[in-house]
């Protein structure tokens, strides 16, 4: 595949494969998941000392990831939406806002794309509709500009245990949801991993040849995300979009390493692993 949009030419590295760290948690208004970016000033330097390919930011935060950009990144990928469905209860009333301002927003913080939620839960019919007409106004407006979509489909299901909606790694509706959001015209697509990592090479096929780039998920163990990320880059994906898996790893920048060990140069997560150990 060649990119032949500008911004996704800066998007990607030569090798046509993407490390995104997303930083965007504080949008949701849930203390949970503000308190480990609680410091976002450091935080993002933390995660720029890395020089992932781009850093997932709102507009509210792009001028402290603004220092750190050059031509070879890390890019500003733009969260363009606010919802209301990661807290630890369900809500009354799930929602999802695009921002009026976002086209103006990526010109001129001049994002190499933007991304919204197409969300999936069990009885929210109405919720899936709005996010269906976001994407779909996001794409109308952003490719006036050349600006490239990024479509977050993302299913979830209440979670009796630790309460609210969690993500749900069922390919069945993992995968038509990620064909979706291809079919809605996006220009890149953000997803789980599948609960079965074997079969996400049928999610990749599903995506028509938009390019995917898997979501870190939940928190995990270091050896159990590099491991995941190895199976996952083998079965065709360009790329991830990480966040709490790395900054909230102690050593941001050394978590990066390793992936872009992974991500870039094709390492086994074993070898990848020593880059956080020569950093301790």
């Amino acid at each position: 595949m060649t990119f032949t949009n500008p911004r996704l030419r800066r998007l990607f590295a030569d090798d046509e494969r993407c490390i995104d760290i997303a930083i965007d948690h504080g949008a949701v208004n849930e203390r949970a998941l503000v308190e480990p970016i609680r410091d976002a000033r450091a935080v993002i330097a933390a995660v720029a000392a890395g020089r992932p390919d781009a850093i997932q930011v709102t507009a509210g935060l792009a001028p402290l990831l603004a220092p750190y950009q050059t031509r070879s990144g890390p890019q500003l990928v733009l969260r363009t939406d606010v919802s209301n469905v990661y807290g630890t209860s369900v809500p009354r009333h799930p929602y999802s806002e695009l921002l009026d301002t976002a086209i103006d927003d990526a010109l001129r913080l001049d994002a190499v794309c933007v991304v919204a939620n197409l969300l999936l839960l069990p009885d929210q019919p109405e919720l899936h509709r709005q996010c269906v007409a976001n994407i779909a106004r996001l794409v109308h407006g952003a490719h006036r500009y050349g600006i490239p979509v990024m479509a977050e489909p993302l299913v979830m299901s209440p979670d009796g245990t630790r309460g609210g909606y969690q993500v749900d790694g069922d390919i069945d509706l993992i995968l038509p949801l990620v064909r979706q959001a291809a079919e809605l015209g996006v220009d890149l697509i953000k997803a789980d991993p599948t609960d079965d990592l074997g079969l996400y090479s049928d999610v990749v096929e599903a995506a028509a040849g938009i390019p995917v780039l898997v979501r870190g998920g939940g928190k995990a163990g270091t050896h159990d995300i590099l491991r995941r990320t190895q199976e996952l880059m083998a079965t065709g994906v360009h790329g991830i979009v990480y966040g709490r898996n790395v900054f909230e790893h102690p050593d941001p920048a050394a978590m990066i390493a390793a992936l872009r060990a992974i991500v870039h140069d094709g390492e086994s997560a074993d070898h990848a692993h020593r880059h956080l150990e020569n950093a301790a």
